[in-house]
């Protein structure tokens, strides 16, 4: 897993990553020297003229030029303040560079999953829940962050921070550091042994109930009017509940398996320390001589438990996270298409007709046709119409032409040139769709026209001129803002046929030639709806439009009508013959 998550950082992060390892590596020293400094300073305390007679002090003496062993008291006590303060700031480092690349690393995973996804075929944004996703865009990829690569971090980190600290202690004495580091280190084993399971089982209802907590959020707040109307806010708040409880229940569980070993160790410790101090005093040369060493000890003590407890600590986080961390990996292995790493695409020649020849299609193996040996053509700057009762292949025939799902036999082609993955991006260039419910964002009107658009990209003539043709420009003269004026979330502020004029205007500022209008009216009353169609019979004659509807007379201006049934007939009729 670890290593399918490395082949996914970008050169630049992989390049910090191994700079930390120095930092990480004099962090270590730093440790070594911090612990080892501990001993001259308090020998000088306590057996000056052992420390002064000691052949490794013989060059600070030459170099501070010192005559008595009074006289090393100052350069000794200074060397451990800075050894002391250097280390610190050197552990301080390490933790703000460790934080930030952490988190700048999920930022890149987040984004790379995003876009990733963005790029997916439609029929697996079809397949799959929203909820899903979104879960592991936000909630999961965070789970990572601050579960997987923080804790990984601070492992290797410990690591290198443990080395240095037992090599200093090993130099002190080297069967009592030894026989500790053993004895903590078999506990923590131990510990780890009999927690494994219910880590495992924690990671897996965190990454279940993490999604289902998102998808209980959507849908109580995306039916919003109908949760009011029925009163069905107890039964969404008993489906988030009955997620989230046991989510933290288990979040709670791990973050105790992960800090508990520590009170047990720190007593532990205090425990060897005074056994040691026991030991010590009974040697020959007595209790006076034995206190450096002790406070050495003790200080390295001091210093190896955290680095032991937060090595655990990583430890059951990373495990906490396993199942979590392999939704994010499948995220991020989602392939990409070809045209993913285009800078822009260019349009396919489109003069003369749209072909379909011998198509057909089913969702799976297993299901019926939804179509089945459809032969069709349409010329361009012709209106067509298609109707059908539900079921009949409508909307998956228009997504055939859309280029948005492959057929599984036969060919769409464009002035004779079949599409294809390589050039699928080239046709949907001159495509622009009007669904039947309008996405609006919570943004300004001229915003939503442009949709997709940066809002300093945005040509201000196009969008006048296509609010024009869809006959919204007295909409927007009547408001105080005019073309910024916020539309609200989901366009709330705007009626039904606001909405679709609104579509309309962003089907036209894209430039597109072909326009689907996919039952683009159907939510429209009679009125409105012929006001909406009013507008589309208005627009230029050379763009070809093909419009899905359910009543007769949203089709009377069509040029031809396709009447499909569910036998994967299809009929070319007129208006007339209707």
């Amino acid at each position: 897993m670890l290593t399918s998550l490395w082949h996914h950082l970008s050169a630049h992060r992989k390049k910090q990553f191994l700079s930390l390892l120095v930092l990480m590596t004099v962090a270590s020293l730093a440790e070594i020297i911090s612990v080892g400094s501990v001993l001259p300073f308090l020998g000088i305390l306590t057996a000056p003229e052992m420390v002064f007679e000691h052949p490794m002090m013989g060059p600070l003496i030459q170099l501070l030029e010192v005559k008595e062993a009074k006289q090393l008291m100052l350069p000794l006590t200074i060397i451990f303040i800075i050894a002391t303060l250097l280390a610190g700031i050197i552990r301080l480092t390490l933790l703000y560079v460790m934080t930030r690349l952490s988190f700048a690393t999920g930022a890149d995973l987040s984004i790379k999953i995003y876009r990733n996804t963005l790029y997916q075929e439609y029929l697996k944004h079809a397949e799959r829940n929203s909820s899903e996703v979104i879960a592991g865009i936000i909630n999961k990829t965070n789970t990572v962050t601050g579960g997987v690569i923080s804790p990984i971090l601070i492992l290797v980190s410990s690591f290198f921070l443990l080395l240095g600290i037992m090599s200093a202690l090993f130099i002190i004495n080297l069967k009592v550091a030894l026989a500790t580091f053993i004895g903590l280190g078999l506990l923590y084993w131990a510990v780890i042994s009999l927690t494994r399971q219910q880590l495992k089982e924690n990671s897996q209802t965190i990454a279940d109930n993490t999604t289902i907590v998102v998808k209980s959020l959507q849908e109580g707040l995306g039916g919003i009017r109908d949760v009011l109307i029925d009163g069905s806010q107890q039964f969404y708040c008993k489906l988030y509940r009955k997620a989230d409880l046991p989510l933290r229940r288990a979040a709670g569980n791990n973050v105790f398996i992960g800090g508990s070993p520590r009170y047990l160790m720190e007593a532990l410790g205090m425990i060897l320390i005074a056994a040691l101090a026991y030991s010590l005093t009974k040697q020959d040369n007595g209790s006076t001589s034995t206190i450096a060493i002790l406070g050495a000890l003790a200080l390295g003590a001091q210093r190896l438990l955290p680095v032991l407890q937060h090595s655990y600590s990583a430890y059951t986080s990373i495990n906490a996270s396993k199942s979590s961390f392999q939704d994010v990996l499948d995220l991020l292995d989602q392939p990409l298409p070809l045209h993913a790493t285009q800078a822009k695409i260019k349009p396919i020649a489109f003069e003369k007709y749209i072909e379909l020849n011998n198509l057909s299609f089913s969702y799976t193996k297993d299901s019926k046709w939804e179509l089945n040996d459809i032969n069709l053509r349409i010329k361009k700057g012709t209106r067509i119409g298609f109707m059908g009762l539900t079921g009949s292949g409508k909307s998956t025939l228009i997504d055939i032409i859309m280029g948005l799902i492959p057929p599984v036999d036969g060919e769409l082609c464009i002035d004779g040139q079949s599409i294809t993955n390589e050039n699928r991006k080239s046709w949907q260039a001159h495509i622009a769709h009007v669904p039947q419910n309008i996405y609006l964002s919570d943004s300004t009107l001229e915003e939503n026209i442009a949709f997709g658009v940066p809002k300093d990209q945005i040509n201000h003539q196009l969008v006048e001129k296509v609010v024009k043709q869809a006959q919204i420009a007295n909409l927007i003269d009547q408001l105080e803002d005019g073309y910024q004026a916020f539309v609200g979330e989901r366009g709330v502020r705007l009626s039904g046929g606001q909405r679709q004029r609104i579509g309309i205007a962003r089907a036209l500022y894209k430039e597109a030639n072909v326009l689907v209008f996919d039952e683009a009216t159907s939510s429209l009353d009679n009125e409105t709806e012929q006001a909406v169609m009013d507008s589309i019979e208005a627009l230029d004659q050379d763009l070809t439009i093909l419009i899905i509807a359910h009543r007769l007379t949203t089709l009377k201006w069509c040029d031809t009508i396709i009447k499909l049934s569910q036998n994967n007939e299809i009929q070319v009729l007129n208006y007339k013959d209707l």
